[in-house]
């Protein structure tokens, strides 16, 4: 009897306020749906930073007389730098790219645009030798560098460290875009509750106060206030994340279709989506539960 009082008494107040509900719920549906774009950001950069790790290479280019007159790198300088890089912590494999070598890989890169391919070959411009080490750490690109920049027969060094950083600093930036704006829309979420909270206790608090001369309890006058806040949030939550999965699907997974084949950034799935979803629901309900408990017993004296 106790249970159905209460669920009939939720009912009637979401729909005694339900111009109040339908603002609290498009409201808690848009910071909900903020944050888990914020949470699924987090989760494209890890993929990507992840995909950059585990192809990290770091490019030393040889000079004329190496790339020419040493095209199996015998010389002793060839074979110390090999054997220098190779003993250095962090770098997994070193591997050497004669001239020869690298005019294959570039006609192979470019093997869609052979215009740009007989311009090269007409100019007669050869690409030089160069040893391209595969490390662990993008940390190392640094230390690399200043290690062997300067060493006889190294011409320049190129890193990704660069291209890494800043594609990792745009995805950051998006992220607490998306987490700032989250935390606007969150409080005004927190003072729609409020408000409801106090509308509705204003307008039942004749039949609130009957009930507690008759000895119901504050907590039990009080619960049916709470939960029509947590049944809004909860509803507002849920059409977040139904959002979050029809835009991944019909939207994001179009447009960046062709960036995820090249695996040039991390792809969100379902399935990611799917481990936060029960997160944004979980600390909508929470939300709107504090925030009505603590409206209760601030402004709710019965």
């Amino acid at each position: 009897m106790r249970a159905k009082f209460i669920i009939t008494e939720v009912l009637a107040g979401l729909r005694r306020n339900i111009t109040m509900t339908i603002a609290m719920i498009i409201t808690t549906a848009i910071s909900i749906g903020l944050l888990g774009s914020g949470l699924a950001i987090v989760q494209m950069s890890d993929k990507t930073e992840q995909i950059y790790l585990d192809r990290v290479e770091i490019e030393l280019y040889l000079t004329d007389d190496i790339s020419i007159n040493d095209p199996l790198c015998e010389s002793e300088v060839c074979t110390g730098l090999s054997r220098d890089l190779e003993n250095t912590e962090g770098v997994q494999a070193v591997t050497y790219i004669s001239q020869d070598r690298a005019r294959d890989m570039f006609q192979d890169m470019f093997v869609n645009d052979p215009e740009l391919v007989s311009i090269v070959e007409s100019e007669g411009l050869r690409l030089p030798a160069s040893f391209r080490l595969h490390v662990t750490d993008p940390e190392l690109f640094d230390s690399v560098e200043e290690e062997f920049g300067d060493r006889t027969g190294v011409m320049s060094v190129r890193t990704e460290k660069e291209l890494v950083d800043k594609l990792l600093s745009v995805l950051g930036a998006v992220r607490n875009a998306a987490f700032i704006v989250a935390v606007v829309q969150g409080i005004g979420a927190i003072l729609l509750i409020a408000n409801m909270i106090q509308i509705a206790a204003y307008s039942r608090r004749t039949e609130v106060g009957i009930m507690r001369l008759v000895g119901a309890t504050r907590w039990y006058t009080q619960l049916p206030f709470l939960l029509e806040a947590v049944v809004a949030a909860v509803i507002g939550s849920l059409l977040a994340v139904g959002g979050l999965f029809l835009a991944n699907g019909v939207f994001v997974g179009r447009v960046l279709d062709d960036v995820y084949r090249a695996n040039i950034i991390g792809k969100v799935t379902a399935a990611d989506l799917g481990v936060i979803s029960p997160i944004l629901i979980v600390v909508s309900a929470a939300l709107a539960a504090v925030t009505a408990w603590i409206t209760l017993r601030l402004y709710v004296r019965e």
